[in-house]
C-alpha cells in the first residue's frame, strides 16, 4: 500500500497529523473537523484523507463543505495548502486510487474487506506524519498496536485510539484510549486522571447544526469538551517532539 501512494509535501515546523475519515455521523456531531482546526490553529499541520459511501450515515464530506472547508482536486493543491492554511482535505482515491477501489466494494459486496483496516496505515508523508490510527472494535486495539511498533520504527510516530462513531475523535463521555508510537516505542498519552465523565453529548449531526457547533466550540461560546482537549495535547506532543 505504501509504495503505490501518493506523496504529499509536508511544510516546515511541526509533524503532520494524518486523520482518516470514513463512517461520518449517524447519531452525534461529528467532532473531527473540530480536532484538524484546533491543532491548525496552533500551527500543527492536518491531512485528512477519506471516502463515504454510507447511506445511513451523513458524510463527512458534506460537513466540510457546511464548515467551509475545501477538499483539495490533486496532491499539489493539497500541499499548498498544508503550507498555507495548515489544512487539507484529499479523498483516498487521490492518494491511493487501488486502495480505494478496493473500499468502493464495501456497498456491492455487504460487508467491509481488510482494505478498510489497511487505510487507516496510509501515510502520505513517510518520516514527517503522525498517523491517527482510530479503530472501534477490541481486537482492533490489540492488532494495531502490535502493527504500530514495526511501523513506526524509522522515524515514525502514531497515535493508537479508539474512535467515535468510527471517526477519529475520542467518545466524549467514556475513558480516553490514546497510546502513542514513536520510533518503534510505546507511550502512554492517557490524561492523569481517566475515568468515564458526565458529559452532555450534542445530537447535532446535520452538516449545518453540526458545523455551527464546531464554529461554537471555536468561538468559545460552547465549552471544549475535556476528551477532545485530552487528544489534543496527545497529537500536540507526538508533532512536536
Amino acid at each position: 500500500m505504501q509504495a503505490g501512494a501518493a506523496r504529499v509535501a509536508a511544510p516546515s515546523g511541526p509533524r503532520t497529523v494524518v486523520l482518516p475519515t470514513f463512517n461520518g455521523a449517524r447519531k452525534q456531531a461529528n467532532l473531527m473537523p473540530l480536532v484538524a482546526m484546533l491543532l491548525a490553529r496552533e500551527g500543527i499541520p492536518v491531512l485528512i484523507h477519506g471516502r463515504h459511501d454510507f447511506d445511513s450515515r451523513i458524510s463527512p464530506f458534506e460537513l466540510f463543505e457546511a464548515l467551509g472547508l475545501p477538499v483539495a482536486r490533486n496532491v499539489d493543491e493539497a500541499s499548498d495548502r498544508l503550507a498555507s492554511d495548515r489544512l487539507a482535505i484529499l479523498p483516498t482515491e487521490v492518494i491511493h486510487p487501488g486502495l480505494d477501489a478496493m473500499m468502493a466494494l464495501r456497498p456491492r459486496m455487504g460487508l467491509r474487506n481488510s482494505s478498510h483496516s489497511v487505510a487507516k496505515l496510509l501515510d502520505p508523508l513517510p518520516g514527517r506524519s503522525v498517523r491517527v490510527v482510530a479503530v472501534t472494535h477490541p481486537e482492533y486495539v490489540d492488532s494495531m498496536g502490535e502493527a504500530l511498533p514495526r511501523l513506526s520504527a524509522d522515524e515514525g510516530r502514531a497515535l493508537l485510539m479508539r474512535a467515535s462513531e468510527g471517526e477519529a475523535y475520542l467518545h466524549l463521555r467514556r475513558k480516553a484510549h490514546l497510546q502513542g508510537f514513536a520510533n518503534g516505542q510505546g507511550l502512554d498519552l492517557n490524561p492523569a486522571s481517566n475515568e468515564d465523565l458526565d458529559w452532555t453529548l450534542s445530537p447535532a449531526c446535520e452538516p449545518a447544526a453540526n458545523a455551527d457547533f464546531i464554529r461554537a466550540i471555536l468561538a468559545g461560546t460552547e465549552p471544549l469538551p475535556p476528551r477532545i482537549a485530552d487528544q489534543i495535547a496527545a497529537l500536540r506532543r507526538l508533532a512536536t517532539a
